[in-house]
């Protein structure tokens, strides 16, 4: 449908008012027009906008002026979503979020972040199994920074219901810069390193936990402001294309921070990460200032930390989706932690071929996010099922494989399967919250990141005892029957659009 200025076209009948998303002008592309409709046939989309001809009438839609909406001469064309448009890249459904301009900025911010976290989490477990070489200090470093992160993503869910959440990203990147640049300083100093093993665990510890309060308060706001920024329509796209740009970074940023290591030495890879978390802080500056959800009567902290459990809980839908998610991340999580003890025990490639594991399994993950970013918003619980699926059996591949090339290809399989869990789960819970409590439910999903640490811990202590392939073996078989059950006795979850 098109709405055309000049003698020869009329307005649409019906047509709704034009809204115009946070941060972008009235005439920038891929602007997301909600409720024109003509007829009997409604579609919400993506607009693009055209120079139209010199005169046009004044044509006002339900008392709104669009003359002053639009003050400019344009033509506006409506894209199906199912289609992805008739023309240009800004149309073409898989990247249709990025013709947003405050959705770019976040991108931008998004790309810096994890970029520093995908080096963090080669570099760190790779410097503590060096320095002590055992699996157990490795949970207990998962544990220092997953458990303040568990706490923390309370306040962080709160906060992000309360202030904007613009603010609260850059103060928690500026944080994060000053947490690695302290450690680079350190291990440029002695202090971390072979020659002190228990004061470098102590310094990593401290600053995990640190770190971990930073990300449970930041990840929560991350996490809710893509709706602010993108159409309702765009959701599972931006999420996509949110994880797309993750999982390209799991592609690079881990192989360039073993070969870093190996080059430079650890203490490059930090003073790198401190860079990045600095970039990301200076994209963060150019988001809109999102609104806030504004309360009847003002509450404390702690009743609305409860308030979102008790949404959560009464919402079946959401309580399932949350449930669900936290049993898959405390069965798949675990691997990505004692990974270093695959690279340097069982599979001798050391901290390179750490990296190419890690940059193979975001090949998978850059496949599925293409993938999901150009469908339709059509049988997303069952496509979550399968992604689950798909997950723990290459985990259990991946956990008895002493052979380097197969060892590869089931972490391909991991990187799919991990992406499209992570997609479709935040896309779900995204689509059916209400905006009053968006933030305190993707806390408590963000919370269920920091339980992760409770089974990291578990398996790196039976890492000691029975082995790293049994350790996660077990973990990813359990994943297999529980989703499997879950296919066949949840019809609920597999009905989710």
């Amino acid at each position: 449908m098109s709405i055309r200025s000049g003698s020869g076209s009329r307005p649409a009948v019906g047509a709704q008012p034009i809204t115009q998303r946070y941060g972008q002008s009235p005439c920038a592309p891929a602007v997301p027009l909600a409720g024109i409709q003509s007829g009997a046939r409604r579609s919400t989309s993506v607009a693009r906008y055209r120079r139209a001809p010199a005169t046009e009438p004044r044509y006002t839609m339900r008392g709104m002026n669009l003359r002053r909406l639009l003050p400019t001469r344009t033509e506006v064309v409506l894209a199906d979503p199912e289609s992805g448009g008739d023309g240009g890249w800004q149309n073409v459904h898989t990247f249709s979020s990025l013709g947003v301009p405050s959705f770019q900025w976040f991108y931008g911010s998004m790309i810096g972040q994890m970029a520093a976290m995908q080096i963090e989490m080669v570099a760190r477990g790779i410097l503590v199994y060096d320095i002590t070489g055992s699996g157990t200090i490795l949970g207990v470093m998962a544990l220092a920074q997953s458990l303040p992160m568990l706490f923390s993503s309370f306040m962080g869910g709160v906060m992000a219901d309360r202030i904007p959440k613009k603010q609260i990203m850059i103060l928690g990147m500026a944080s994060n810069a000053v947490i690695a640049g302290a450690i680079a300083v350190a291990i440029a100093m002695g202090f971390v390193g072979s020659g002190n093993p228990t004061l470098a665990v102590w310094i990593l510890v401290v600053a995990g936990a640190f770190k971990g309060i930073v990300q449970g308060v930041i990840l929560p706001a991350r996490q809710s402001i893509i709706p602010e920024l993108v159409s309702r329509e765009q959701i599972m796209n931006a999420m996509a294309l949110n994880n797309l740009g993750m999982n390209v970074l799991r592609f690079t940023a881990p192989a360039l921070a073993g070969y870093a290591i190996v080059g430079w030495g650890y203490q490059s890879v930090y003073f790198i990460m401190t860079a990045l978390f600095v970039i990301a802080s200076l994209f963060a500056l150019g988001l809109p200032e999102t609104p806030v959800v504004r309360q009847a009567q003002p509450t404390r902290a702690i009743s609305d930390v409860a308030g979102g459990f008790q949404y959560a809980l009464r919402e079946p839908t959401i309580a399932l989706i949350l449930v669900f998610t936290l049993f898959v991340v405390l069965c798949s999580m675990p691997y990505m932690m004692l990974l270093p003890i695959f690279t340097e025990d069982i599979l001798k490639v050391g901290a390179a071929g750490m990296g190419i594991l890690v940059s193979v399994s975001g090949i998978g993950a850059i496949v599925c996010s293409l993938v999901l970013a150009s469908l339709p918003n059509k049988h997303r619980g069952t496509m979550l099922l399968v992604s689950s699926l798909v997950l723990g059996i290459a985990l259990v591949v991946f956990a008895f494989s002493t052979n380097w090339l197969l060892s590869l290809a089931a972490m391909a399989f991991v990187g799919l399967g991990q992406a499209g869990r992570q997609t479709l789960s935040s896309t779900l819970l995204q689509h059916y919250v209400e905006d009053a409590y968006r933030g305190r439910v993707m806390a408590i999903y963000m919370m269920e990141f920091g339980l992760t640490s409770v089974s990291v811990f578990v398996a790196g202590v039976a890492t000691d005892y029975i082995g790293i392939e049994w350790s996660i073996g077990s973990l990813a078989m359990l994943l297999v029957v529980v989703t499997i059950g879950v296919w066949t006795l949840s019809p609920r979850l597999r009905a989710l659009q």
